[in-house]
């Protein structure tokens, strides 16, 4: 059997197991489940679908399943993506918190699939930003998370070609250039103000505070309707009453959410 092809069982096999571990539904992708796998069958020392499916659900090599996951997903961010998110964030979300946080002085933000850390660190600067000169009073450390190791090790790296859309101002105190190319380094009061923490999102939610935003921003794209549904409950049970729950552009919640609209994409437990 050619490598292009993948029997039906072996496809069904495969998509269960991705779906039922990681919620992530490839039940209408199977040219890119075989077209993006056939090269790592080659690499691993297979001939067809069949071997390493069984192989892999056998074993469940965490390594193997991080080299499935990374060819089945696009870790694919940039810094000031969907850049009204932000500009909510700066001009409702930040001055509400400040207030909300007077005497505990602690915020609590959660970068939900983080990828290369764009994010989280595009939050940070926001924070650091507003804050000015009192934010060294505070703790705003943002938690951020990722399924996959790969994109874990690069956003703790830190290290990016910047796109024009990044303030030269910021670019100047937050980030320092790296020395013979086009790279940038994150500077280390952005950098220490990011927690990464490998967390796959179909895991109960049980970490020590509940959040005061949740950005999770094109990564339930990959989830049905099910899967979603039972995630925002989730987010929505690790919610601040008052807190803020965003995702992006091309994402819905569906009917029944329990979260309230406040603006494009973004959304609030009342």
């Amino acid at each position: 059997m050619p490598l292009t092809n993948i029997s039906n069982e072996d496809f069904s096999k495969l998509v269960k197991f991705i779906h039922s571990q990681y919620g992530i539904d490839l039940s209408q992708k199977r040219q890119l489940v075989t077209s993006r796998l056939s090269s790592l069958l080659s690499q691993k020392g297979y001939n067809d679908f069949g071997p390493f499916v069984t192989d892999l659900l056998k074993k469940q090599d965490p390594a193997d399943m991080e080299l499935v996951l990374n060819r089945l997903t696009t870790n694919y961010t940039f810094f000031m993506r969907e850049e009204e998110h932000f500009h909510f964030f700066r001009d409702t979300i930040l001055p509400e918190l400040v207030k909300r946080h007077q005497r505990d002085k602690v915020l609590a933000i959660w970068s939900a699939g983080c990828s290369s850390g764009e994010e989280p660190y595009n939050i940070s600067i926001y924070i650091k930003e507003f804050l000015g000169a009192q934010a060294n009073q505070w703790d705003t450390r943002v938690l951020a998370t990722d399924i996959s190791q790969k994109a874990l090790a690069s956003a703790k790296r830190g290290v990016y070609e910047l796109p024009d859309t990044i303030p030269p101002a910021w670019r100047k105190k937050y980030f320092q250039p790296v020395p013979g190319g086009k790279q940038y380094m994150v500077a280390p009061i952005i950098r220490n103000n990011v927690i990464f923490q490998t967390f796959n999102l179909m895991d109960p939610i049980k970490f020590r505070l509940k959040f005061d935003v949740i950005f999770c921003r094109n990564v339930m794209i990959y989830f049905d309707q099910p899967t979603k549904d039972a995630l925002v409950q989730r987010f929505y049970d690790a919610t601040v009453p008052g807190g803020y729950f965003m995702i992006s552009h091309s994402e819905n919640l569906g009917k029944n959410a329990p979260y309230q609209t406040v603006a494009p994409s973004t959304f609030q437990k009342r």
